[in-house]
């Protein structure tokens, strides 16, 4: 058999370093696999249950890796159930490769089954490049510049093949005119600002009295220089959330996560400073930023788009984090005066302490907010957590503590339910020696999450380290959003919309081969967590907790307050649990005392 456009296709990926493939099969991409079958050990190919999780497993692999993920489907409807997961990679500036099937190139126009103009719906996720190929010639620039635009702009690129294409003999481009002849290859450069505009950004710091840092995803690959630059400037430092693993939390200076799913140090230091340093962050929330001209700031980034997006910025530096850092820390002078980062450090150690009294909080059965708390410590060296959206979000922002080494993420920009699953099977993938840990709410898992607990039912025994956890948060409700209704609508639940069946997810993973742990009682939490941790088959930990135990923003409004109390007075279905246990919560910030 001759070479074909598909073999040439692999050989080209395998060149530009691809290892690992995301895929659920399809007859759009036949062509494809039966090159990827002859490619023998050289690819790793991942079936998944369905194609969007492909796509999350793409964009975590990158996250974990640093590396470029891939992930392929079929033609038509296997297409367009990537885009959900692509979108998390674009939003999370994430080098992905998608490749799709496309009908015979002679059916195109005719209205034929399962043909769509697939170039037109990647254009926005994939808008800077995504590509029809049309002859095997063509093919080799369409691989090389689909990986290099990824990888150089961190961009989801896709390519899109016809299946008739795909089993042609491949023809190398010929010498001549209308011919492209790319190769293969890419170096990150190093990107630093000029002297001048560094000097002006120590000047602003060095300036300031009280400075703020806040630290996004890209500072993950800096954490030494964001400890020096800190320490220098005797500042505080908050994370957003794709930046949970950039400092480890046992710093005392550390205030934790920014936002709706921050913490009070957090926004204190924010409300506080009179300078900012934002690096690496497309962090959304203004309301949680300094007011407008309350701080000077400067920022680090290396895509000049998200520069003074969030804050109005003094100094804008276009760079590499580390790089930048280590190239400002010679400018900056050392600050003597301590008294704002004493405070900072009170501050935090008292937030832990509120932390603690919340975890063990009474609750019916179960308090949410335990399930990490207990889990915390007991995280192992180099672990990898994975958290969903929701409000399982809220407990994974504030009680896990991250030690130096571990990893950390989920859907940030996009912020999409049922990513924790793929993202966990991607890191474990990726990192096979590690053990990984996925947060999960019953609403996530019940959406996409339960079914992907067969690929790791598939997969499990080839992975050098067996150790891999989901947690998930059993209450029977979609909880966050419940929330969100209460204190922001001022609107009782809706419990046509926000119910959830009880499902028994341990039984689950019983049902195909993995091990289930059930919790109904707060007192077993953690000898629950230890059998899981130590369990030599993949767990499935159910907890059933209460849902009435409030996953509350760090500062709550006194106009939240208000249409929190006015919702009381609309007969939710849950009003004297929520008068009895959290109500004090919601209102703690407004009464006498605190702030509004």
């Amino acid at each position: 058999m001759s070479r074909t456009v598909s073999d040439f296709f692999w050989e080209r990926m395998s060149e530009w370093g691809v290892k690992t493939i995301f895929s659920y099969p399809g007859d759009g991409i036949n062509g494809l696999l039966g090159a990827l079958n002859r490619a023998g050990e050289r690819f790793d190919f991942v079936q998944v249950r369905h194609e969007e999780m492909a796509a999350f497993m793409a964009s975590a692999y990158a996250k974990f890796t640093g590396k470029l993920g891939v992930c392929m489907a079929t033609s038509g409807p296997g297409a367009t159930h990537l885009l959900t997961g692509l979108y998390d990679a674009r939003m999370d500036h994430m080098p992905v490769l998608a490749i799709a099937g496309q009908q015979a190139r002679n059916a195109l126009g005719g209205h034929y089954q399962q043909e769509l103009d697939l170039q037109s719906m990647f254009k926005d996720v994939a808008g800077a490049f995504v590509q029809q190929a049309s002859t095997p010639a063509q093919v080799r620039h369409l691989v090389d510049r689909g990986m290099r635009i990824a990888l150089g702009e961190r961009m989801v690129t896709a390519l899109i093949f016809p299946n008739d294409l795909q089993d042609l003999p491949y023809q190398a481009p010929p010498r001549k005119h209308g011919t492209i002849h790319s190769g293969v290859g890419f170096s990150a450069p190093k990107t630093v600002p000029y002297e001048a505009d560094l000097r002006r950004a120590a000047d602003a710091l060095n300036a300031g009295t009280n400075v703020a840092i806040l630290v996004g995803a890209g500072a993950l690959h800096a954490t030494d220089e964001v400890i020096a630059v800190a320490d220098k400037l005797n500042a505080g430092v908050a994370k957003a959330l794709l930046g949970k693993a950039a400092l480890p939390d046992d710093l005392p200076w550390v205030t934790g996560s920014i936002g709706l799913l921050g913490t009070k140090p957090s926004w204190d230091l924010m409300m506080g400073c009179d300078t900012l340093l934002m690096i690496g962050s497309g962090f959304p929330y203004s309301e949680f930023m300094p007011k407008e001209g309350q701080a000077r700031g400067v920022q680090i980034d290396i895509k000049p788009d998200m520069l003074s997006l969030r804050y109005a910025m003094e100094v804008n530096l276009v760079g590499d984090s580390a790089e930048t850092l280590r190239a400002l820390l010679p400018l900056l002078h050392q600050k003597t005066e301590r008294s704002c980062r004493t405070e900072i450090e009170a501050n935090v150690k008292e937030w832990w302490k509120t932390l603690e009294e919340r975890a063990l909080a009474g609750a019916n059965p179960v308090n949410p907010q335990r399930v990490t708390w207990e889990l915390s410590p007991r995280l192992p060296d180099r672990a990898i957590i994975t958290s969903d959206s929701g409000s399982c979000a809220n407990w994974y922002a504030r009680d896990l503590k991250i030690r130096r080494g571990m990893m950390c993420s989920l859907s940030g920009g996009l912020a999409s339910m049922g990513a924790a699953v793929p993202y966990a099977i991607a890191a474990k993938f990726a990192h096979p020696d590690r053990t990984v840990i996925a947060l999960v709410g019953d609403g996530a898992m019940q959406m996409n999450n339960m079914a992907e607990l067969i690929t790791v039912a598939k997969y499990w025994k080839r992975w050098d380290n067996p150790h891999w956890v989901v947690c998930v948060w059993n209450n029977e409700d979609l909880n966050q959003v419940t929330w969100e209704q209460r204190v922001m609508q001022g609107e009782p639940k809706f419990n046509a919309s926000q119910e959830l069946p009880n499902v028994p997810y341990h039984k689950f993973a019983e049902l195909i081969g993995l091990k289930g742990i059930y919790v109904d009682n707060p007192d077993r939490l953690g000898v629950a967590w230890d059998e899981a941790l130590a369990s030599d088959v993949p767990v499935v930990l159910e907890v059933k907790t209460d849902p009435e135990v409030p996953p509350l923003p760090p500062h709550i409004t006194l106009e939240q307050a208000k249409k929190f109390t006015s919702m009381l007075m609309k007969d939710d279905p849950r009003e004297g649990h929520l008068l009895a246990d959290t109500a004090r919560q919601v209102f703690s910030s407004v009464l006498p005392g605190g702030e509004d």
